[in-house]
């Protein structure tokens, strides 16, 4: 999302309970179920800062980028290398090594234009349903909110779909110091950073959270749209209640503060056997990859965006304020005239009331040297909040044709139409974008051999990238629009420094999930089902 410089509303928060000392080990126990049977392409060693993301700097030397006014050639290893630092790959395979699942495998990538970067990325399997979880987490105003949420939204969502007896026993286990089942497999790339020194908060608000389901004693089907807005709605509600409480340890409420004040979208797939659910706020985008007879691919889009170009959603908006705002709530396509996102995780500065964010800014001032209350309050700021963190949940039943899924943030979007991706990926999975025959056409010696030379290169930068989400930020920085990449033009995207590559692009984060067909087909028995959701563009 491009110039934005965004961050606020006052919501009743439940009463928070007082706990006592979290035991670290069991801590640990819930929160970490690292997977050693990984795949990983390609990483390189994380670059460590006190303020800093665990990722790959673009460049060694960022600022010598010009010779005598021309780009400075990239060799094909250091673009390789911009490219791989940070994808990862997984294949889902039986213990006896054999493919029983409805996914084949999946791959994700991350490509900085910000540094540090404001995307995250989460995968994670709910090792108590057996289901998988995917995300995209686009950041702005800093990287702090992506990066909470993409930490803490997957166990929201895992407590939320658990029955009652196990979180009765969950609770138990913490209560009596006994070990604990962990609740995710995470599948991470090893600079993937992790917010160790919030850890016990965030066990403190999620322990909140079950407990308050208990207390509900509700204990039927799972309905997973409903969770995935609880868990959305609830997260949010603790990210804003942690940034008001004094927990008397300054560094974790300097963390919160900043975790409020910045924001992120989300795009979250729930993959259940055949059923898909997919959780989106903001303009992230899942999009599906679907084979028809033919053999041609089309993209079936299962998120709308939530921003000016979505007329429903600038009529929600504009609906919940009086009609004397009608004007001003969304200006220069924008919220209040500077958040492009009208969904967004954080972001306390669009949803706390005038009078709260006073409050707590001019009570800490240390906390936030510079930040004046009057520049901090957006203009025409009359009837909070004017931002929400609920999910629009759009559920889909996966079909054999349907082959892949990808989830990206906007930074591919702007560069890239869904379809130019979906076509781009079938091809790549059938590689037929440099097989195809040629028949009814006359050529010179001269353009054949051309044409050999290309068809080459396009095998070869097939074989190249082993990761679909590498070669589609391969093609969407370098790509002339035909399954070609221009290596110039590649090399001069990826040579710009993040103060102007800022300029000409956003993060980047792709996840493509790859379904088994054949298993799928068994699954479904071959029958189809249609799906309605409102096309974006």
């Amino acid at each position: 999302m491009f110039w934005q410089r965004h961050t606020g509303h006052l919501i009743q928060y439940p009463t928070m309970k007082k706990w006592t000392a979290v035991n670290l080990k069991l801590f640990a126990q819930l929160f970490w179920c690292h997977n050693p049977k990984a795949r990983l392409c390609h990483y390189a060693t994380p670059s460590v800062g006190v303020d800093a993301v665990n990722y790959t700097e673009p460049l060694p030397q960022r600022r010598n980028y010009r010779t005598n006014g021309q780009s400075s050639p990239i060799p094909s290893s250091r673009i390789n290398h911009i490219l791989k630092s940070n994808e990862y790959s997984l294949k889902v395979n039986r213990a006896d090594g054999r493919n029983a699942s409805l996914m084949l495998e999946f791959d994700s990538n991350l490509l900085a234009s910000n540094w540090p970067p404001e995307d995250r990325r989460s995968v994670a399997t709910c090792l108590q349903s057996k289901t998988n979880l995917f995300g995209v987490f686009d950041g702005h105003a800093g990287y702090a909110c992506a990066q909470a949420v993409s930490e803490r939204l997957f166990y929201y969502i895992a407590v939320s779909l658990l029955p009652l007896k196990t979180l009765e026993d969950i609770e138990a286990a913490v209560e009596n110091e006994r070990p604990l089942i962990p609740l995710l497999q995470w599948h991470k790339h090893p600079s993937d950073h992790a917010s160790t020194e919030a850890g016990k908060l965030y066990f403190s608000s999620l322990r909140t959270y079950w407990q308050e389901l208990i207390d509900l004693r509700e204990d039927g089907d799972r309905d997973v749209p409903a969770a995935l807005g609880n868990a959305f709605r609830r997260l949010d509600s603790d990210i804003s209640l942690e940034a008001q409480a004094d927990f008397g340890e300054l560094g974790s409420h300097y963390m919160s503060l900043r975790v409020a004040l910045s924001g992120c979208t989300a795009c979250v797939a729930h993959i259940d056997g055949t059923e898909l659910h997919v959780a989106n706020l903001g303009d992230s985008r899942a999009v599906i990859g679907v084979q028809e007879e033919d053999g041609s691919w089309s993209a079936l889009t299962i998120t709308n965006d939530h921003n000016a170009q979505n007329p429903e959603e600038v009529q929600r908006v504009q609906s919940q304020h009086p009609a004397s705002e009608e004007k001003t709530v969304v200006k220069y396509d924008r919220l209040l005239g500077l958040l492009m996102p009208f969904r967004a995780f954080g972001d306390i500065r669009f949803k706390w009331s005038s009078e709260l964010l006073k409050r707590v800014c001019e009570g800490h001032p240390d906390m936030l040297p510079g930040i004046d209350f009057v520049k901090l309050l957006p203009p025409n700021y009359h009837t909070p909040p004017y931002l929400t963190a609920e999910p629009e949940v759009t559920h889909h039943s996966l079909r054999p044709q349907d082959k892949f899924i990808i989830l990206a943030t906007d930074g591919l979007w702007e560069l890239m139409h869904r379809q130019t991706v979906v076509q781009m990926v079938g091809e790549y999975l059938t590689g037929v974008h440099w097989q195809k025959p040629l028949s009814g056409h006359s050529f010179t010696v001269g353009q054949m051999l051309s044409l050999l030379v290309e068809r080459k290169a396009r095998a070869l930068s097939t074989l190249e990238d082993k990761n679909v989400a590498t070669h589609i930020l391969r093609q969407a920085l370098g790509g002339d629009g035909f399954s070609n990449v221009d290596p110039r033009r590649l090399a001069t995207m990826l040579s710009l420094p993040p103060e102007l590559a800022r300029m000409y692009r956003d993060d980047i984060t792709v996840v493509v999930v790859w379904l088994n067909n054949p298993i799928l087909q068994i699954a479904t028995g071959g029958t189809f089902s249609n799906n309605r959701i409102t096309d974006p563009l």
